[in-house]
């Protein structure tokens, strides 16, 4: 089962914005308007879970709440009981309930088998290619059903690579995995490395080894104790470490889109984007209450959006257990009993309600820009669909506090980021003056 992982120490708070329409920028800026290839909402939102076998109701409220991917850990010995023997009979029933609701895979190939290296993370020749053989296995029995492919989790902490993380070791793994999707699956998409945080040394590390050459997408964990529009300055770096490293598309095969993006010698180069797999905040964290988790599941999601992340996956969908004080209790998205025979088989958190609301409220739209309504702390993002526009609105200050939007004059409906809907409002010819809190507005005309 995937769990969080985090340190005692505070996360120190980058204040950076996102880009702003007519505000100052730097070449650290995002995209300002919307393009085909920028992410829509709510395709590119999921949820981490830790079941093969779903419950009775299970799914259907899971799909309910807006969630269009789950990810889930496919493991190494559950499904290559003994050498050479493989088994996916658990993720084909998983499949199946997953497609009944039209919800998507992102299987993680992870973790460790007896077999081979004394139950270790693979680290010799031999364990890695079985690896390799097991995986491309795994594609090939699930091929052309849209499974995204992740090369392990969080390799880059020893909880999961013990004794101790090994860049090497897992650059040599990943290696011999994308080797064999290209020669045995290159039409499934393999994605990596699934850090915990953006460490950019381990990251890099996989760069210059030439996983890129392999990867349609890196996938990071942005956990942080700070607000979620502080990844933003990571993306940025992240975004500019991949372009740095990213492979000419001769050669490439079929991983990734092709970029119109040319290098100096006139190459073209694959177009890599970034995936969040796997980003919560626990309702037990000191100044995190189960309000403020759902205020901050929008903001991320927001924020992810408005950096063109491709996938978003919350984590988690069911809290893991109940006692008050334990953090790894209360990430979920729904609490943790399971009520056998009622229509919603959990009670749905706050978090439920944010991610549902967002989904529905914003199905089919594009980010487009940042509107400037005057302080860095103020976030008014519009997104667009057709000629429809939606606004996404809020603010990072300590303080509620009045802002004049710049909107044409008309009617505006308001609903709030758990879905109330609030009193009509009215832009006149100044504009639309909308008060501004945490918790994130959104507005249509």
């Amino acid at each position: 089962m995937i769990r969080p992982r985090f340190t005692n120490t505070l996360v120190l708070l980058i204040l950076l914005t996102l880009p702003c329409s007519g505000c100052a920028r730097d070449d650290c800026s995002f995209s300002s308007h919307a393009t085909d290839a920028s992410p829509v909402i709510a395709d590119s939102f999921g949820v981490n879970i830790g079941f093969t076998d779903p419950r009775p109701g299970e799914m259907k409220m899971l799909a309910g709440g807006g969630f269009r991917w789950v990810r889930m850990d496919l493991k190494w010995d559950l499904t290559e009981p003994a050498k050479g023997r493989y088994d996916f009979a658990p993720y084909d029933r998983l499949m199946a309930s997953l497609e009944q609701y039209d919800l998507r895979a992102l299987f993680i190939l992870d973790y460790t088998n007896p077999a081979y290296d004394s139950g270790k993370p693979p680290h010799t020749d031999e364990a890695r290619l079985a690896f390799a053989r097991w995986a491309v296995t795994a594609a090939k029995h699930f091929a052309g059903r849209g499974v995204l492919w992740e090369i392990y989790n969080e390799p880059n902490i020893a909880q999961f690579w013990p004794p101790r993380p090994n860049v090497d070791d897992y650059v040599a793994l990943a290696l011999a995995v994308g080797r064999a999707f290209r020669e045995g699956a290159p039409g499934e998409k393999l994605i990596g490395p699934a850090t915990s945080g953006i460490d950019f040394a381990f990251l890099e590390a996989c760069f210059k080894a030439g996983l890129l050459e392999y990867w349609s997408a890196v996938s990071v964990h942005p956990y942080r104790r700070s607000d979620p529009e502080s990844a933003a300055i990571d993306y940025c770096r992240l975004r500019k470490m991949i372009k740095a490293y990213a492979p000419a598309t001769v050669g490439s095969g079929s991983a990734g889109n092709v970029s119109t993006r040319s290098r100096s010698d006139g190459a073209l180069k694959r177009s890599i984007s970034i995936i969040s797999s796997e980003w919560g905040y626990s309702a037990a964290w000191s100044g995190v209450d189960e309000s403020q988790q759902s205020q901050l599941l929008a903001r991320s999601w927001l924020t992810n959006a408005a950096n063109d992340i491709s996938v978003s996956i919350w984590y988690d969908w069911q809290d893991d257990g109940s006692e008050t004080a334990e953090p790894e209790h209360h990430f979920g998205s729904v609490y943790h009993p399971y009520r056998e025979g009622r229509e919603s088989v959990f009670d749905p958190k706050p978090a439920y309600f944010a991610a549902r609301t967002l989904s529905s409220f914003f199905r089919g739209c594009r980010f487009e820009k940042r509107l400037n309504v005057g302080g860095d702390d103020d976030y008014v993002l519009v997104f667009r669909k057709g000629v429809e526009t939606r606004i996404a609105a809020w603010t990072t200050a300590s303080r509620a506090h009045r802002v004049m939007i710049p909107l044409e004059p008309g009617k505006y409906n308001g609903v709030t980021h758990t879905g109330q809907s609030t009193t009509m409002l009215t832009a006149d010819a100044t504009g639309l003056a909308l008060t501004l809190s945490n918790a994130p507005v959104y507005l249509a005309r």
